[in-house]
């Protein structure tokens, strides 16, 4: 009685209380009806809104302005923190999804014990994890060459997960080739590369499907070969076929990863026109003269060397598979083995390709 403005404050706060008991009901009847908690949102806002418009546009002393606190800078106070709070709920929530945490669960269904223990590495990686490891064992992945490039190429993918692999090659296993395309052995001399490189990844990991396909990549087949793959690797030797394997990718929206060396030296990219990346013909429009890239037999290559740069090619295609880390898409790795260099460089996609051009 003898501070008025202490009651006035307990008599605006008991109407305060008012309408937020009206929102409660608001929520709790929407909830008992299903309604969606959005929707709910919405009808507490307008009813927000709503008490605020009361405050601004009646008169003082009016009965609904004074039943819903009479003081019209209440409600924009209460709606101010209210935005402030979902405002830092709302960031908060974007941040946390952008935050990839360990999946160490069983990448699916079906999995054996044997297949857990034998990607435990795998799914251990924060990179990959259970999902990766998943999306491994789902993809479709297609090699080009089962000689130097393809054959490490091969193996890896294999022992990674890779669910399905195809390689085609015409070639047969000879005695010079043992020197560098390790999957192949003595015994197999003679026999066709392709399933030369099939019995070794299928006795290296029993638990994927290898597709060998013993003949020559043409430009007739291409395009009904590549479209059953998700990944096209190009390990081949000669420029023919690579401008072939890049035409039938940029028709089909394909992603290719490619690889070329000589001697001491290897490179790489991963070519993806469909996403505004390069395709190889952009970087390389021509074919150069053949005395100035002379192939192997004639000029000779460090053993080590295929493995090095066909296993960089199989480790880009399990990166771009499980989403892990940047991969080369508008970038070429040049790799000089003889001074321990490496090197990359930015590419560009041209408009003026007679491939891919805009």
């Amino acid at each position: 009685r003898r501070n008025p403005a202490r009651r006035e404050r307990i008599w605006v706060y008991w109407h305060m209380m008012v309408v937020l008991t009206m929102a409660a009901a608001l929520w709790g009847i929407g909830a008992a009806m299903g309604t969606p908690r959005r929707a709910r949102w919405i009808m507490i806002g307008i009813l927000l809104l709503l008490v605020n418009l009361a405050q601004i546009l009646l008169p003082e002393g009016n009965t609904l302005r004074e039943a819903t606190g009479g003081d019209a800078r209440l409600w924009p106070f209460v709606m101010s923190l209210i935005a402030i709070a979902c405002g830092y709920k709302y960031l908060l929530n974007k941040l946390k999804k952008r935050i990839k945490t360990p999946e160490v669960s069983a990448p699916k269904a079906g999995f054996s014990d044997v297949e857990l223990d034998r990607y435990a590495r795998h799914i251990m990686l924060r990179e990959v994890g259970g999902q990766g490891q998943k999306a491994l064992s789902n993809a479709k992945v297609l090699v080009v060459g089962a000689g130097g490039l393809g054959a490490p190429a091969l193996q890896y993918l294999a022992a990674a997960g890779v669910g399905t692999i195809g390689v085609i090659d015409d070639d047969l296993v000879e005695n010079a080739n043992l020197q560098r395309q390790v999957i192949h052995t003595y015994d197999q001399i003679g026999a066709p590369k392709v399933m030369s490189a099939a019995d070794v990844m299928t006795a290296q990991n029993p638990h994927i499907t290898v597709r060998p396909y013993h003949r020559r990549l043409t430009a007739e087949i291409a395009a009904e070969l590549f479209a059953d793959y998700d990944l096209i690797l190009d390990g081949t030797d000669n420029f023919e076929t690579r401008y072939l394997v890049n035409a039938a990718c940029v028709s089909l929206g394909k992603l290719l990863i490619s690889g070329a060396l000589t001697q001491w030296e290897g490179q790489l990219s991963l070519f993806d026109p469909a996403h505004d990346a390069p395709c190889y013909a952009c970087v390389f429009p021509s074919a150069p003269d053949p005395a100035l890239v002379p192939s192997c037999a004639e000029a000779g290559v460090i053993g080590p060397l295929p493995g090095v740069v066909g296993s960089m090619m199989a480790l880009e295609a399990i990166k771009e598979i499980t989403g892990a880390g940047e991969g080369l898409r508008g970038r070429l790795l040049i790799y000089d083995a003889l001074y321990a260099q490496t090197r990359v460089i930015s590419v560009k996609r041209r408009a003026d390709c007679q491939v891919c051009g805009r």
